[in-house]
């Protein structure tokens, strides 16, 4: 699956961010947005094009995306979107909740009120974001939150587990919030965690993180390959 969907990609050259950060952003966001879509190949030279850059940079951002694990680098064939089947999503699903419900339950003992305060401004920011149907800055400020919880449990082993899984996650969190009534429950679940986390509440929070991971499978299994119909 070569076929690069570059449309509505045209008027947005790198300008004025440093090079390898912005090439390294955008090629995330393409893939996370589907531009890129899983199986594609990375053409250097389309690519670089597009972006109006050069290889040299491009090709360092591919190899930070591989390190990543959201790129593959085959023989032959170069640098391709990593493909994930439907057990190895579900088994990073799995672990990304157990990780957030003990973060979330750490979380409600160790943060200071500032910490929970930062938490509730990044839900706000989500919610104006999804108030302007903004998918992809809604998407970045969600996981963030998610990061931020993890953060707040103060387990520098967690939240660096949590955040290669995050990360290799990128595409399937993304399209768990295509459709307006798979959105509208997610942003529910969201408020209900956020005043848990307030109330310092912790078996409330640990049951709404539990809950929504498990639904954040349900919302993207039929976008997954070889995802059951049933389980």
């Amino acid at each position: 699956m070569d076929h690069l969907d570059m449309s509505d990609q045209g008027e947005q050259r790198i300008e004025r961010l440093p090079l390898h950060e912005a090439i390294l952003n955008r090629l995330r966001d393409m893939i996370i947005e589907g531009h890129l879509p899983p199986g594609a190949r990375l053409n250097e030279g389309q690519i670089g094009l597009q972006l109006g850059v050069s290889r040299t940079p491009l090709r360092e951002a591919i190899k930070y995306l591989a390190s990543e694990g959201l790129v593959e680098l085959i023989p032959s064939r170069g640098a391709v979107v990593k493909t994930f089947g439907a057990k190895e999503v579900r088994d990073m699903l799995e672990v990304v909740r157990m990780l957030e419900q003990q973060a979330g339950a750490l979380a409600c003992q160790l943060a200071d009120d500032a910490g929970i305060a930062r938490i509730r401004n990044l839900h706000d920011d989500m919610l104006a974001h999804y108030a302007r149907r903004d998918r992809l800055a809604y998407y970045k400020v969600n996981q963030a939150i998610h990061t931020g919880i993890v953060a707040l449990a103060r387990n520098e082993a967690l939240s660096d587990v949590h955040a290669r899984l995050q990360t290799r996650l990128k595409r399937v969190r993304f399209i768990g919030h295509e459709g307006a009534e798979k959105w509208a429950s997610a942003v529910t679940e969201h408020e209900e965690m956020i005043a848990a986390l307030e109330a310092r509440d912790a078996p409330r929070l640990t049951e709404i993180l539990g809950r929504h991971l498990r639904l954040a499978w349900d919302r993207v299994r039929h976008d997954i390959p070889g995802a059951p119909e049933v389980d």
